[in-house]
């Protein structure tokens, strides 16, 4: 007894080691988490999924663990994990995010079928609303791709670097390269890497000297990034982490937050450095870019009023060099993901990046015209500068079209590099909303090309016209203010068809579906029907006279023509081949005439507006002469009964 007592207490406490041993690696994996040291974190829980675990709560870690450190690949594996759970309770931005992820392994049309649902189960997202008036956003995409040449620059390190800015011939930067750790998360809010600011010259011949590191009062032990300067090189605006003392400081919940300081600039000597007075211990505010005036200052920031983990505002800067309120940008611009890294050009173009707008995957790069408070639609600035993968820190010259960005895309130095750009074709952003669709025959299937096609707005004004192309297709970049519009198709010979349409958010209107008749008018007199109205012949088997069933369309063609045109008086002229002789050939042409006739009196014409003839094999459509002379193919084509117009 004494022995299975202490065999069972021998168990009980190995079990009891291994449940505390789970349990504090469970602990230690959710403090990780917590904390935003993401790839620990993805360690511990992969440790855990190892020993067995497999619940929704790991699966869901994971996945936003690898989500938010850029490991777009292996998010989707740990996603596509969680949703293979039965009855599990998920939240849809789960579902966003899967469908991001999709994407930056190129599995598109996967990732919209998760959009969709997304749309489905929270429709009132600005996301789901962007996704659904753009669900060809890959065409537009490739629509605006191809403006850029891009290239790897030379001071890229095997760490990170990022943020490029311009002061004077410099390009100033932020690079981990000092601490040896390669960053995969520097646009989160938290990031615990050291980052410091450097800058290169840029040679006129575009190459780079070598890196250098800014002065020591700007490179503390905290983070900096996303440099802005004032024309006259005198003032910068730049991030660092909450400091206390030249290091970090953290607020109760271990978080360093993100901050905007100001630094005057004399010389080598980068003094009187201050933070801004709207920044928080509770919030994050981050990348400045200074207007081309220097009246306003754009940013990121996750304060209060935010509409997703990270939105771009802006705030006045006064002439006494007070600041004003920030100001959310809006719906237009920020959406319930990431809208981070704003950059203002001299043509007061804001670029930023973000995961919210359709993209090709993870951030990408987009634009928006800013004047007087509007905005134009936001626009994806399509590849190469954009790819599956991270692309942002955009940052552009308008007056060479030279600039630069940051990508964490392969082929890359490190884990973030710094691409040179050079920009061939500017941006339009004349609004527009593009209407697509195709035009056929009355049979469904027969395209028809070069016919015009015309969108009208309410007032009967054209806004714009075009021809459809050889199949049928045709593409109009419409008016993009939200109304209702009127689609006008036309082409010699067929009737007019109109189709009523609206807009909304500038949403694309696609696959609209056009079928235009023949228009029918009057023959003139000699006219032989089936020519003019573009029917199948009436043909007649071998030694028949009956109608056959694939004669009755054509048949039904002549009798609704002929009732259209009440006044018109026809012949039905039918014909053999020349297989029998004279005399027989012309009494079967009588009689297919005759039958002819009959079945068009008995589907309602007037007796006195058709008559019939035969002329047996004295008209012959081809050179088939004799029984031998043809295969019976050919004989067939002259077996037929045609509808003269005579009156």
């Amino acid at each position: 007894m004494i022995k299975k007592t202490t065999i069972l207490l021998g168990i009980t406490l190995i079990t009891s080691l291994t449940a505390y041993s789970q349990s504090k690696k469970v602990e230690k994996a959710e403090s990780e988490f917590d904390k935003y040291a993401y790839q620990s974190a993805i360690e511990s829980y992969e440790d855990l999924v190892a020993d067995g675990f497999n619940d929704e709560e790991i699966f869901k870690n994971l996945g936003n663990a690898n989500y938010l450190n850029a490991q777009y690949e292996e998010a989707s594996s740990w996603y596509s994990k969680l949703f293979m759970i039965e009855n599990a309770e998920i939240e849809t931005e789960y579902m966003y995010r899967y469908a991001q992820s999709l994407k930056s392994t190129g599995e598109y049309t996967a990732a919209d079928t998760w959009m969709k649902k997304f749309d489905s189960a929270q429709g009132d997202d600005v996301r789901a609303k962007k996704f659904a008036n753009q669900q060809d956003y890959l065409n537009k995409i490739e629509n605006l791709s191809g403006r850029y040449d891009i290239q790897n620059i030379s001071i890229n390190s095997p760490e990170s670097d990022f943020a490029p800015s311009l002061f004077g011939k410099n390009l100033v930067f932020s690079t981990a390269r000092d601490t040896g750790t390669t960053s995969r998360n520097i646009h989160e809010w938290t990031n615990r890497s050291f980052l410091n600011l450097y800058r290169a010259g840029i040679n006129d011949n575009g190459t780079f000297s070598s890196a250098s590191k800014l002065p020591k009062t700007m490179n503390k032990k905290t983070h900096e990034s996303s440099t802005s300067f004032t024309k006259d090189g005198s003032v910068v605006y730049f991030t660092r982490n909450n400091s206390q003392n030249g290091k970090f400081a953290r607020d109760e919940k271990g978080v360093s937050r993100l901050k905007i300081y100001r630094a005057d600039i004399d010389g080598e000597e980068w003094t009187n450095i201050q933070e801004l007075p709207f920044n928080s211990d509770s919030y994050s505010t981050a990348h400045p870019s200074l207007s081309a005036d220097e009246t306003k200052l754009y940013f990121a920031s996750d304060m209060e009023g935010s509409i997703g983990a990270s939105d771009i505002f802006v705030v006045d800067i006064n002439g006494d060099g007070t600041y004003g309120s920030p100001k959310n940008m809006g719906d237009i611009i920020n959406t319930e993901a990431r809208e981070t890294f704003p950059f203002i050009s001299q043509n007061n173009v804001l670029y930023f990046a973000s995961d919210g707008h359709p993209g090709l995957g993870g951030l990408d790069i987009f634009a928006v015209q800013v004047e007087n408070d509007e905005t134009s639609e936001v626009l994806n600035i399509g590849k190469p500068v954009n790819s599956e993968q991270d692309d942002f820190s955009f940052i552009i010259n308008e007056n060479s079209g030279i600039g630069f960005f940051a990508s964490n895309r392969a082929g890359g130095q490190g884990g973030d590099d710094i691409y040179s750009l050079q920009e061939n074709v500017p941006l339009d952003f004349s609004c527009s909303t593009v209407v697509s669709g195709t035009i056929k025959g009355e049979d469904g299937f027969n395209a028809l090309s070069d016919a015009r096609v015309s969108i009208m707005n309410s007032k009967n004004e054209v806004v714009a016209t075009t021809t459809s192309d050889e199949n049928g297709n045709f593409t109009l970049d419409g008016n993009c203010e939200d109304g209702e519009y009127k689609l006008i198709a036309s082409k010699s010979d067929y009737d007019d068809v109109e189709k009523m349409f609206a807009t909304v958010n500038s949403g694309d209107i696609n696959d609209i579906k056009i079928v235009l008749k023949k228009s029918i008018k009057q023959a003139p007199k000699g006219t032989n029907l089936i020519v003019f109205l573009n029917l199948r012949p009436i043909y007649f088997d071998l030694d028949k006279d009956i109608i056959r069933p694939d004669a009755s369309d054509t048949m039904q063609k002549v009798i609704d023509y002929m009732k259209q045109f009440a006044t018109v008086k026809v012949q039905v002229q039918s014909h053999t081949d020349s297989k029998a002789s004279t005399a027989y050939n012309k009494n079967l042409s009588e009689r297919r005439a005759k039958n002819t006739v009959t079945y068009l009196v008995a589907n309602g014409i007037e007796e006195s507006r058709i008559t019939g003839k035969g002329f047996g094999e004295s008209q012959l459509t081809n050179d088939c002469k004799s029984r031998e002379s043809c295969p019976d193919e050919r004989h067939q084509e002259n077996r037929r009964s045609e509808f003269i117009v005579i009156e």
